[in-house]
């Protein structure tokens, strides 16, 4: 897995720049992350009267935050939802890769000591700092080791965010190392098809293991405490447009405290999956549903 690179290269890193703001000469700042900048997507309509969510969009190993961005089509949440966008891009690697330093199992091949949930942390203060953020709808959506990285946020930061989307990743392989201060609403995606970053679990290279999402939901329903059970809803919804009909059933907990915690399983997806136009507004609507309590 070390030598893959986990968004399509398709997507063109021209285009996904090209959506990026030019800081301006005055008013609040627009890049943050000090000597990792990233360029913060402010919504047209924001006048600095009503406090506005905050999205942190994390990339996959080998992509940047630009190509992420492009992949998911984030940007309409910006522009049609009021919505704060940044997409950081994390710190390159000996194969020449970005990463997250995340999980035990994903994705810090090299052992490099820097501390990802500090600068993640560092963007929440500082943006808050300069705009109206609303302190409880600060989200964090990830892909592949992004989402492990969400999962890590979740584990190490709950005081901020309210609630994680992972999309094809996981939470520790090691239980000890996740002791949320207080309740994150997750929500997993994952293709039970994946051959990337396996469904029932597996390794990202001999020895780091990640575990499934089995074991990835039965530990939130532990932190979040909700009642144990999770169950399935009858009529599966339609996020993926490569494969005909609706395809992903929806899971969930009941009698979770304040938070909520639900597994969309892609029947048939893999670890690229084309989704349907509507789908991050599907997403992004039940982070909405999901404030921090």
């Amino acid at each position: 897995m070390r030598r893959r690179v986990f968004l399509a290269a398709a997507v063109v890193l021209a285009t996904a720049c090209g959506s990026q703001s030019t800081p301006g000469a005055s008013g609040p700042r627009t890049v943050f992350g000090g000597n990792r900048p990233v360029t913060l997507q402010i919504p047209p309509a924001y006048d600095g009267g009503t406090p506005a969510p905050l999205l942190i969009l994390l990339h996959g190993y080998g992509a940047t935050g630009a190509l992420e961005e492009v992949y998911l089509g984030l940007a309409e949440l910006v522009t049609g939802n009021d919505t704060f966008l940044v997409a950081p891009t994390g710190l390159v690697d000996s194969k020449g890769h970005p990463f997250w330093n995340a999980t035990d199992a994903c994705c810090n091949f090299d052992g490099n000591p820097v501390d990802d949930v500090a600068y993640l942390r560092g963007l929440i203060h500082d943006i808050s700092g300069d705009y109206r953020i609303d302190s409880k709808r600060v989200y964090v959506w990830g892909h592949s080791n992004g989402a492990f990285m969400a999962h890590r946020m979740a584990c190490d930061d709950a005081a901020e965010i309210a609630a994680i989307v992972s999309l094809a990743g996981a939470t520790w392989n090691d239980s000890t190392k996740c002791a949320p201060s207080g309740h994150v609403s997750v929500l997993d995606i994952h293709g039970d098809a994946d051959d990337t970053i396996q469904y029932g679990g597996g390794e990202t290279a001999p020895g780091l293991v990640y575990p499934s999402e089995a074991t990835t939901m039965q530990r939130w329903q532990g932190y979040d405490g909700c009642t144990p059970g999770l169950a399935a809803d009858p009529t599966p919804i339609d996020i993926e447009a490569s494969i005909p009909g609706p395809e992903t059933t929806v899971s969930s907990f009941a009698g979770c405290s304040g938070s909520g915690v639900e597994l969309w399983t892609i029947d048939g997806g893999t670890h690229l999956p084309n989704f349907q136009a509507d789908f991050k507004l599907r997403v992004w609507s039940w982070l909405q549903a999901h404030p921090r309590s």
